[in-house]
């Protein structure tokens, strides 16, 4: 322990971070930025070679910032075998759902089956992939141990085998309110010493470190700051519902709601979740759950009231549309934003796509418009090959729906323009028009 003390202080640990998207490519800019040197490893070839370039393909990273790392040893690679050259191998890879709402670990086990023949004794290896608990000792250790070329190690000389740990990503895209930084890095090491060498680690890019006694503490740590969020939403959701049919302003009732002090912290409605997490992980837990014989009904029922948003977003269009005179089938509808949330480059598990195939089976017409998606191909959920529709003839649709509230959008105009607007997220608030329809 005292040389990998050594080595963190001396920013001599060689970094790799595998996988290169939303989670990982941020750690790794957090590591090179604080004078480590980072290999990412990524089996998206196309993402590789621009990163290699010196280019980004994430909004909210410019290519100032890779370059930056570049000049303090980054690289990408798709080789695997390089995993050897590294010390400590952080895994930031993507944990969907299946179609039946079980989780889908294919893609840490085909990590672990890329990188298992090219381990060797001496590493530390950090899941931070947000999964249920339990993963890291039953999937990411056996793992390890099948290959036979090394052992895990839990309280011996870590020279003589593994370190395994689990560190949930915190990553909130669009937020630029909280540096990175000051974001605290909970960690679960499988053992005294990979609590601690993950937390020297850590430490060094994090500004403070919450050590867990296992694995499983910090995998359920991270389904505990989602499914709190999850729960929350689902509940400010279903009284939305609840007040659009009593005549009442949900919104103006959670503004007066969060002047309170103390006891209260606000959430907001909107046209269903997105992102990687937070519609996700309630499934995750419910899942697991089940293997001890406990059913997370409350849980559960959160996740439908959010999975059943889009349709009433569909609902509330068709009768606003027939209210006009104006059928669904055969309506040109416009949808602006398809990003899971306001002024980010992300749509995994976006609302809008469940939104757009809705109205394209009921036979509209379907366009949408979003300032950072040119197009929208397909993807494990969606089909959609669309691009994104200017906005400079917004009164030749029957109807505009606001489902991702952009900073870009001139709010103003669209309800100006537009024959009839359904609001989805408030985007409106301080207009008045008969043309604005607010669900």
């Amino acid at each position: 322990m005292a040389s990998w003390i050594s080595r963190v202080e001396q920013r001599e640990l060689r970094i790799g971070v595998i996988g290169l998207g939303y989670v990982g490519l941020p750690l790794v800019l957090l590591f090179a930025e604080a004078g480590f040197r980072v290999t990412g490893f990524d089996i998206d070839v196309e993402k590789v070679n621009r990163l290699n370039a010196g280019e980004s393909y994430i909004h909210r990273i410019d290519r100032r910032q890779i370059r930056e790392a570049q000049d303090k040893g980054f690289r990408a690679t798709a080789d695997f075998g390089e995993i050897a050259a590294v010390d400590a191998i952080l895994i930031c890879v993507p944990t969907p759902l299946s179609g039946h709402h079980t989780p889908d670990m294919s893609f840490i086990v085909a990590t672990m089956d890329a990188i298992a023949g090219h381990l060797r004794p001496g590493q530390l290896v950090v899941l931070e992939s947000t999964t249920y608990p339990g993963t890291t000792e039953d999937v990411i250790v056996p793992a390890i141990e099948a290959s036979g070329r090394v052992k895990v190690v839990r309280e011996a000389n870590p020279a003589d085998g593994v370190l395994v740990a689990f560190s949930p990503e915190r990553e909130d895209p669009g937020n630029t309110r909280i540096d990175r930084h000051e974001i605290p890095k909970v960690v679960g090491g499988l053992g005294a010493l990979a609590g601690e060498a993950a937390g020297l680690m850590y430490g060094a890019v994090f500004h403070r470190v919450v050590r867990l006694s296992t694995p499983a503490a910090a995998e359920m740590t991270k389904l505990l700051e989602n499914i709190y969020r999850c729960v929350n939403i689902a509940l400010v959701n279903e009284l939305k519902l609840l007040c659009l049919r009593m005549g009442i302003d949900i919104w103006e009732v959670i503004d007066a709601a969060a002047t309170k002090p103390f006891g209260f912290q606000p959430f907001y409605p909107g046209p269903g979740l997105g992102g990687h997490c937070i519609p996700i992980d309630p499934f995750y837990l419910s899942w697991k759950a089940k293997e001890f014989d406990f059913h997370t009904r409350f849980i559960e029922l959160a996740g439908e009231v959010n999975e059943g948003m889009p349709a009433h977003v569909v609902g509330a269009t068709a009768s606003a549309l027939n209210a006009r005179g104006k059928p669904l089938k055969g309506s040109r509808i416009l949808v602006l934003g398809v990003a899971y949330k306001k002024d980010v480059d992300d749509l995994r598990e976006s609302p809008s796509l469940a939104i757009i195939e809705m109205l394209r089976r009921a036979e509209a017409e379907v366009s949408y418009n979003d300032p950072y998606f040119p197009a929208v191909g397909y993807g494990r959920k969606y089909n959609l090959n669309m691009r994104s529709a200017a906005l400079d003839r917004l009164g030749e649709y029957d109807c505009v729906v606001i489902v991702t509230d952009h900073s870009a959008y001139d709010y103003a105009r669209i309800a100006a323009e537009a024959k009839l607007v359904i609001d989805t997220r408030n985007a409106t608030r301080g207009l008045r028009s008969d043309k604005i329809v607010r669900c």
